[in-house]
């Protein structure tokens, strides 16, 4: 029992801290994801971090180094569950990005994720094409929280950059 937990709470904390120190304010501070992750014309191989360009290499790095550090924080609770962990996140990266090939979840997949908050495939292939909705890599219950706190960065920018033209006139 304690190896699923520990593979839960690795799952879930880790997509908290990479939704929100990095996927979310990539997309207002950076560029990285965006080259790597939403340009136009991307094949699954490349979105499922199956590539090894150094852009899409560093950007999978990045994403993943919560659960990283998460794992070695747990490592000492359950071993085992932080392996289970990070081989059904790895396995949700490939699933989650299925939807660059067409493959479509079944109804009862996608009723059965949508009881246990968990990103579908169509669910994820919505932020690649729109980037504001769809965070939350593993768990949609991040979604809408992660819009918040785009908005808000976004505003912290505009007023940085305001801040910034005023000294500088």
């Amino acid at each position: 029992m304690i190896e699923l937990l520990t593979a839960w709470l690795l799952l879930f904390m880790g997509d908290f801290l990479s939704t929100f120190c990095y996927h979310v304010p990539e997309h207002v501070f950076g560029r990285l994801h965006l080259q790597s992750h939403h340009a136009a014309r991307k094949t699954f191989r490349h979105y499922a971090v199956l590539s090894l360009h150094r852009s899409v290499l560093l950007d999978g790095i990045l994403g993943a180094l919560p659960y990283i550090l998460l794992g070695a924080a747990f490592w000492a609770v359950s071993p085992t569950g932080v392996l289970v962990g990070w081989a059904l996140g790895q396995c949700h990266v490939w699933w989650r990005h299925t939807g660059a090939l067409g493959w479509e979840t079944p109804h009862w997949g996608k009723s059965l994720c949508q009881m246990l908050y968990i990103t579908t495939p169509e669910q994820h292939w919505l932020h690649h094409r729109k980037t504001t909705i769809g965070y939350g890599d593993i768990f949609t219950v991040f979604d809408q929280p992660a819009r918040s706190w785009l908005s808000l960065l976004r505003l912290l920018r505009l007023r940085g950059a305001k801040e910034i033209a005023l000294q500088s006139q």
